[in-house]
């Protein structure tokens, strides 16, 4: 078993520490277009964080266990070393974006990563907003231990985009200079993906690498400014409502659905997706006496 470090465990008190900076960054040196930090929200999203480190060990188990039985029937196994680390790395942050593009157009997985979009702040303690449930994200993976990636030496890649993307939740930075900007995930391209608006949604998924969202179609840079949030809002701190909001949602829609077709639906489709109306009730809304409003749309995954 190859010897790997915890890259995150590590990480954690540099984590703490750059966010204090962060915090009292805005204290000296305030900025009115910046939304900064507030006490709850923050407090909210390190109690996701911590959370998430709990229920993440317990997922941790079942999910070892798996990925170990595919790679004993692999048919060949890679060795580790600085040589194979590199394309391990590159490989997983392409099925990184693949997990985090259907996580967003899913709605059962989107309840999952639903948490992380949850605050209207965006700063380092956003990043430490982590679902309790991420056990959603580790089937993504699987071609990676059949192909004979050392399950091991998949948790340090996926370690290491991890605390890549921590440094990419700030507003504190600008664009960084074009060749970086072109290539990798930055704070500008990140800000996109937790922004509100319309012509921001389900935008640049990329991990480490932002060429996934130029090559398939799903990157928007940066022009005005962002909305941070979900389209509407969850007006709570409660951290269990913030975990949970979304599968309460989805098992109302379930059990109000008139067929065994749409309850598949609810779960399948986009976080935006409503049966068509029946045709009474489409002839009412049809009528100018009661108009109606269109859910949002969503792309396909």
């Amino acid at each position: 078993m190859p010897n790997l470090p915890d890259v995150v465990l590590w990480s954690i008190p540099a984590f703490v520490l750059l966010t204090v900076v962060e915090a009292v960054s805005y204290r000296f040196h305030p900025d009115a277009d910046e939304v900064g930090y507030r006490s709850g929200d923050t407090a909210t999203s390190l109690t996701m964080g911590l959370g998430s480190l709990f229920f993440d060990a317990g997922w941790r188990v079942p999910i070892a266990l798996a990925y170990s039985a595919l790679y004993a029937v692999a048919p060949w196994h890679l060795p580790v070393n600085a040589w194979t680390l590199g394309p391990m790395l590159l490989a997983q942050d392409f099925c990184y974006y693949w997990q985090h593009r259907c996580h967003h157009v899913v709605r059962v997985l989107w309840a999952s990563h639903v948490v992380h979009h949850s605050s209207r702040n965006y700063n380092l303690s956003t990043a430490l907003r982590q679902p309790w449930t991420g056990a959603t994200s580790w089937v993504f993976y699987l071609p990676m231990v059949l192909a004979g990636v050392h399950p091991a030496a998949l948790a340090f890649c996926s370690g290491v985009s991890l605390v890549y993307q921590f440094f990419l939740h700030t507003e504190r930075v600008d664009r960084l200079p074009r060749p970086v900007e072109l290539v990798f995930n930055t704070p500008s391209h990140h800000r996109v993906h937790h922004a509100s608006q319309g012509g921001y949604l389900d935008r640049n998924f990329g991990g480490i690498l932002i060429v996934w969202d130029r090559l398939f179609g799903s990157f928007t840079p940066e022009t005005v400014r962002p909305v941070y949030g979900l389209t509407k809002n969850l007006e709570s701190y409660n951290p269990l409502r913030v975990a949970t909001h979304e599968y309460a949602s989805i098992a109302r829609d379930v059990a109000a659905a008139r067929s065994w077709a749409d309850k598949v639906r609810h779960l399948a489709k986009g976080p935006g997706w409503q049966p068509a109306a029946a045709p009474a009730a489409a002839a009412v809304a049809a009528t100018p006496a009661v108009p109606s409003i269109s859910p949002e749309g969503t792309t396909a995954c």
